[in-house]
């Protein structure tokens, strides 16, 4: 069979193929294997439980450096490690339209087998419905995560301090802008997401023994976006300087192109991170070490939030200073 039929969802003989041939196989695990109505787990280790869901309707569905299922694996694991939480399980629940190609889907497995994977984590239960054609796009995916984060491990933005520094893990807005080339047939240029699994870079964070004040993934609204959040919440003041911003030539030439600022992009393998600025070289160092961190940088410092100053300001290289606001409106739509 090439296609995905209503019949694959209603829970009958076509349903049971599509699980005991796409989908045990890729994840097998113990959790996974008995296709209970409920994976039953083994104790979690000793820490806080991190919860975490997230809904997935990337358009195109796979694009250069990802795909739908690898992208949705890594959205939850993401949001795990940055709270700190060492991720452990995964659920995945596909949305499908009448008429998928079966090749497509099985680019999403591979692509979440994938990043299950490199992360170290386990999809123990699912579920799979599927939308007349003309009312599901292709896929969705929703997924939720357990993680459990360590007693020593206290991340908050309410930590941060005056003086700090802001780190990344690498260049960004590398997946807004290979989602908007892929939409606007831009070609010639070697784009690629970063999408990936950022948990090996947190854990390197505190195996380096840094005091991590906290941590973010920009996805949704970019880095922009995420440094005023967690400015409002610390009560002080970034200031970025904009000749650091890591930025690659092909994202850079695309929002050059669309006139898009890749601050606003969002990135869907990367972490920004809070830390002393004694630490700052220890901190990257350690993702220094990592095929994933070879591009981290300090970004930015955090000032004494005063009357009349902005949360989040950009340095420009003539010394004066840019307010840097969240993002406005609907920027870039079905991103992640």
């Amino acid at each position: 069979m090439k296609n995905i039929l209503l019949a694959h969802g209603s829970g009958g003989r076509l349903t049971g193929e599509l699980i005991r041939k796409a989908f045990v196989p890729a994840f097998e695990n113990p959790g996974l294997n008995e296709l209970s109505d409920s994976a039953l787990l083994p104790n979690l280790p000793e820490g806080q439980v991190a919860f975490s869901t997230d809904g997935f309707v990337v358009e195109p569905t796979v694009f250069p450096g990802g795909n739908l299922g690898e992208i949705s694996v890594c959205g939850t694991v993401n949001d795990l490690a940055v709270a700190g939480a060492r991720p452990l399980w995964l659920s995945w629940a596909l949305i499908l339209e009448e008429g998928l190609p079966m090749e497509k889907l099985q680019i999403y497995v591979d692509g979440a087998k994938a990043a299950a994977a490199q992360a170290g984590v386990q999809i123990v239960c699912g579920d799979t419905k599927v939308v007349p054609r003309g009312k599901g796009d292709e896929a969705f995916v929703v997924t939720a995560g357990i993680g459990v984060v360590p007693p020593e491990r206290k991340l908050s933005d309410k930590n941060i301090e005056v003086g700090d520094a802001l780190i990344v893990s690498g260049t960004v807005g590398d997946h807004g802008a290979t989602i908007l080339a892929c939409r606007h047939d831009i070609s010639g240029l070697e784009l690629k997401s970063d999408c990936g699994p950022v948990n090996r870079l947190t854990e390197a964070l505190f195996d380096a023994d840094v005091d991590v004040r906290v941590m973010h993934d920009p996805t949704r609204g970019g880095v922009a976006t995420t440094c005023n959040e967690a400015a409002d919440r610390s009560g002080h003041r970034l200031v970025i300087d904009a000749a650091d911003v890591p930025v690659s030539t092909a994202t850079r030439a695309v929002c050059e192109l669309l006139g898009m600022d890749p601050l606003y992009l969002a990135c869907e393998g990367r972490v920004l991170a809070w830390v002393p600025a004694d630490q700052v070289d220890q901190a990257l160092a350690a993702w220094h070490a990592l095929p994933e961190g070879e591009g981290a940088v300090r970004l930015g410092t955090i000032h004494e939030r005063t009357q009349g100053t902005v949360p989040v300001s950009l340095r420009t290289a003539f010394g004066g200073e840019q307010p840097v606001d969240v993002l406005s409106g609907m920027d870039l739509p079905r991103i992640c």
